[in-house]
């Protein structure tokens, strides 16, 4: 199977319960920032997310309360960078009380000081380590030299000490995707459990450059869309088309919502056009037919899968044969 199998039922059921409540959207995804603070300024990330101070992060018990609030099956914990966090053991182990999956989103460089050994291997928490390309593209984006192997040894660690370990790459306008194939390889030779294939999206902090425009993505995604037929990609082949331009979706942005130090930001991951206090203030203070719509300027190159993944699952219903392919996909691939 492609993820646990214990992973596809609690989302299954997460989706069933909600459909006889008549809900039609409800959070898939907590992303989790639990604070700003990060130990690397990558030259793709939203300013906001590495220059934070120590005292700019979340409490243990408002990072539970998120969990409980949203109601999310997973909970993908990131920043800043999380293995900072100081009481990261207390949430990883409050998440999993709460029976949440747990991907931690780390650049991999401190796994050996603040995870391996004192949070236990646990089927509900996978470590997710970002990979930019192979060691000097990887370097380069992180803007530090030794980034690539530290992270390749954390995962060869993670794997031996019995982790579920996947990775994280982001495809920017300079990528190489003779590169990506290459890393692709590198880390099926490590047993990866999955590799997550994303186009870049230019944050309003970030320097925009570095980032693809829709026809770019379209164009990079059509290659990726031929190396998922030979590595463990973990994004579904429906949404890798969309990403190919061959299928259009509307957005999903509720599916994935997001809590920072600053509160919940609307309307979604990416955009933090206004933060609410309360989830309940944050849920009902978004139009999310406009954010579905995707008629925002700046929703036009945007194909992340954070917003997308979500219209995949519910477009399940109005196509068998894709319902066919997704099964045999997490089944029997």
């Amino acid at each position: 199977m492609r993820f646990p199998l214990h992973i596809t039922t609690d989302m299954l059921k997460h989706q069933i319960r909600h459909g006889l409540k008549g809900n039609t959207r409800y959070p898939f995804v907590l992303m989790l920032e639990p604070l700003y603070t990060c130990n690397l300024a990558c030259l793709g990330c939203a300013v906001e997310r590495h220059t934070g101070k120590i005292e700019d992060r979340l409490t243990l018990q408002e990072c539970l309360k998120a969990a409980d609030d949203s109601g999310a099956p997973v909970v993908s914990i990131c920043g800043g960078e999380p293995t900072i966090y100081p009481e990261l053991k207390g949430l990883v182990e409050g998440m999993i009380a709460r029976k949440r999956h747990v991907y931690l989103c780390t650049n991999g460089l401190m796994l050996d000081r603040t995870v391996y050994g004192l949070i236990a291997p646990h089927n509900r928490l996978t470590i997710n380590i970002h990979l930019d390309g192979l060691r000097r593209t990887h370097d380069q984006v992180c803007d530090r030299e030794g980034v690539f192997d530290k992270a390749l040894d954390m995962i060869k660690e993670g794997k031996r000490l019995g982790y579920r370990v996947t990775t994280n790459t982001t495809v920017f306008k300079e990528t190489d995707l003779d590169e990506i194939e290459a890393l692709c390889r590198l880390l099926r030779e490590h047993q990866v459990d999955g590799m997550l294939l994303s186009p870049g999206y230019s944050y309003a902090s970030a320097e925009s450059d570095f980032f693809l425009a829709r026809e770019e993505i379209h164009q990079k995604f059509q290659k990726v869309l031929e190396l998922s037929k030979q590595y463990r990609l973990i994004s579904t082949p429906m949404f890798l088309e969309f990403a190919a331009g061959l299928r259009e979706y509307p957005c999903s942005p509720w599916s994935t919502v997001t809590f920072t130090p600053e509160g919940w930001r609307g309307p979604c991951y990416l955009i933090g056009e206004k933060y609410f206090r309360t989830f309940e203030e944050f849920w009902q203070g978004m139009d999310w037919d406009y954010w579905e719509s995707r008629q925002d300027r700046r929703c036009y190159n945007c194909k992340m899968h954070s917003g997308f993944e979500a219209s995949v699952v519910r477009g399940l219903r109005n196509s068998p044969k894709d319902m066919l392919r997704m099964a045999i996909w997490n089944f029997l691939e």
